[in-house]
């Protein structure tokens, strides 16, 4: 019992000797442990926000290499426009903050020179690029045409089978005569044959911007300010679908 009682007051000398060495040591401690947990909970919303995706969208301009899609009546090639269009529409949503995904960024298609059937190697290829950039929507850009001369204005295809497709549709139908006016009273249609619809995984449309076949709706088409106008209205209405605006 001497012993032990001896221990206790060898460690009270001691505490009084250095209990304020001994309380800052303490206070050190509890800093670091505090920091530790704030570190870890601050590493935590971080790790939180890198899993969080980006809103990606797949901009599909159609055709391209030695597939010139529809041929308007002065010459010019559906290919081209589908990709000034594109090209001009990436620009608007990435300045919204959405990251895109392009098929094509030049006159090329998606198929090896060698490829025995190039227009089918170059479905597959835009399928396996929206395949993989899991994206919320695609739009397909594209330009119609009809024999008779008179047809024009825009019109969204979209999978028969898809609800999300559809509401996609809708909207960014509503957009088209918002930015381009008159003429644009068509109605969103929906398909079952076209390739790009029904097999990409993922909420898609075609957009068919306006009629080739139309020599005054050519022209426009052909014009920068026209192009502009279009990809306006496709983003309006990306926009609307992503927000859950709704309009349809």
């Amino acid at each position: 019992m001497q012993k032990e009682w001896e221990y206790v007051k060898r460690a009270l000398q001691y505490w009084r000797r250095y209990k304020h060495i001994l309380m800052l040591l303490l206070l050190c401690l509890v800093l670091l442990f505090a920091k530790s947990k704030a570190g870890e909970r601050l590493a935590s919303v971080f790790s939180e926000k890198d899993e969080k995706k980006e809103t990606v969208v797949v901009i599909d301009a159609g055709h391209g290499g030695v597939d010139p899609g529809k041929v308007g009546t002065t010459g010019i090639l559906e290919k081209d426009i589908n990709l000034e269009v594109a090209l001009r529409l990436q620009t608007l949503l990435e300045q919204s903050g959405i990251q895109v995904v392009m098929t094509r960024t030049e006159d090329t298609g998606l198929y090896s020179e060698g490829a025995q059937n190039k227009k089918r190697e170059d479905m597959q290829g835009r399928i396996r690029v929206i395949t993989e950039a899991e994206p919320a929507l695609t739009v397909s850009i594209h330009q119609n045409s009809y024999p008779s001369p008179e047809c024009k204005g825009a019109q969204v295809f979209y999978y028969k089978g898809s609800e999300e497709s559809g509401k996609l549709a809708q909207i960014l139908q509503k957009a088209f005569p918002e930015m381009l006016g008159d003429g644009n009273n068509r109605q969103a249609k929906a398909n079952t044959d076209y390739y790009l619809l029904r097999k990409a995984p993922c909420t898609i449309v075609i957009a068919e911007c306006g009629f080739l076949s139309n020599p005054s709706e050519e022209a426009l088409l052909a014009s920068e300010e026209y192009q502009n106008k279009v990809a306006e209205a496709l983003h309006l209405g990306i926009l609307r679908y992503l927000s859950g605006d709704g309009k349809q």
